[in-house]
């Protein structure tokens, strides 16, 4: 198959607008998190700055889930337009709140509620693939699955790269222009294009579920899934820590981001070459070798010493990272109850956040008492735990497809 083929079809889903769109509406999710510490970091400080953007990450990972099921329910057009419009205002009452030198709690209050209506453009965006693919005519089932494989792994491949643009378009926006200029920037973008994304054609229409509708959402599978989850954000957040403690051990806090940048520019070439190529191997068998292959790359961590060093093991980490997240979202399509699809993106999307908070903080301190390489070591156990979670319960007959589950019940 031609390299180009893979991106064809997707496009022909729902034309090159709709990718676009929803990469410029994500953007601002991807900015927020490091404008937030870089602004107060520069106007108030790194303790009112950390305090503050845990806040806004926090009230993220709260409200995703909601979101995904008001999403299902009411269909996306009515929540991303409301949490879009909420959204920039939130950004709007931060802003003020900064600016005005306002008291330390205002400020985590306006970032919570930034993180609050975080439109969960990613996850939904994810649920709009699987529900375009869903209405094509009846064909061979292994169509419609490397289908959505191509789709997923294109949309992941889009997440990487607004985690690559996000950050360095913050860093680069307080150096050039003022601390508060990205955080304008972001308001903008979440108010121009969350709005055409709302609008977009393509938005479903909400579902209520039938009264027998398969099950419980939070199945053994879906568990498993979340909690793979949950440790790739730990992996991420532990590791970012010992990144940012070992630039900072090195003279230079600032070369952080463009070490971590590595892992973002490798992950999203790995989601390319999927999108483009899909290989014969089972979902399952797939997320057992990413991580394997992950978990054996983060070994080197805490033997780095110099900034060569760790930006070369940061990029290989990256290489396993889409692949493994591409396997845990396809595998996700597979188990959760099409009219929640919306609420199982964005579970996983908060299992990530809320890894990442928690590793983050926990790292931080390991780092502040030991040094550097003692992050990296919760890095490698949290690869360790993920890699015994794959091989201990990641089996194909537990993944079995929500629909033959339903007809079975």
């Amino acid at each position: 198959m031609p390299v180009l083929a893979g991106f064809r079809a997707v496009f022909a889903l729902a034309g090159p607008a709709l990718p676009a769109v929803s990469f410029l509406a994500r953007l601002p999710a991807a900015i927020c998190p490091t404008a937030t510490l870089l602004m107060l970091t520069r106007l108030d400080g790194i303790g009112r700055a950390g305090v503050t953007a845990g806040t806004l990450l926090a009230g993220q990972a709260l409200s995703g889930p909601l979101l995904g099921r008001l999403a299902d329910r009411r269909g996306h057009r009515p929540v991303v337009l409301a949490a879009s419009l909420a959204n920039a205002a939130a950004i709007t009452f931060l802003l003020t709140a900064v600016l005005n030198d306002w008291s330390a709690v205002t400020a985590a209050v306006a970032a919570a509620g930034v993180g609050l209506t975080v439109p969960q453009i990613g996850p939904l965006s994810r649920s709009r693939w699987i529900s375009l693919i869903d209405g094509l005519p009846a064909g061979p089932a292994v169509k419609r699955e490397e289908l959505t494989l191509r789709a997923l792994s294109f949309d992941t491949t889009v997440d990487e790269i607004s985690f690559i643009a996000g950050p360095a378009l913050a860093g680069m926006a307080v150096v050039a222009i003022h601390p508060v200029a990205p955080m304008v920037f972001a308001g903008t973008l979440i108010a121009v294009f969350g709005v055409l994304f709302a609008l977009h054609p393509t938005a479903p229409p909400g579902r209520r579920p039938a009264r027998r509708s398969g099950g419980p959402l939070l199945s053994p599978a879906l568990v498993i899934l979340l909690l793979m989850a949950l440790l790739q954000g730990m992996i991420w957040g532990s590791a970012n820590a010992g990144v940012s403690a070992l630039a900072d051990h090195l003279g230079d806090a600032g070369a952080a981001g463009f070490i971590w940048g590595a892992m973002a520019v490798t992950s999203a070439l790995a989601g390319i070459a999927i999108t483009v190529r899909t290989a014969g191997t089972t979902l399952t068998t797939r997320l057992r070798l990413a991580i394997a292959a992950q978990t054996i790359l983060l070994c080197p961590l805490p033997a780095v010493e110099g900034f060569a060093g760790v930006t070369v093991v940061i990029a290989a980490i990256g290489l396993a990272v889409a692949p493994h997240l591409i396997a845990v979202f396809s595998l996700a399509e597979r188990v959760a109850p099409p009219h929640r699809m919306s609420e199982t993106m964005a579970l996983l999307v908060s299992a990530l956040i809320g890894g990442q908070g928690m590793a983050a903080v926990a790292a931080g301190q390991l780092a502040q008492r030991s040094g550097f390489r003692s992050a990296f070591l919760l890095t490698c156990g949290c690869g360790a735990a993920a890699l015994l979670v794959a091989l201990v319960f990641v089996r194909r007959t537990v993944f079995t497809p929500a629909v033959e589950r339903a007809t079975a019940t």
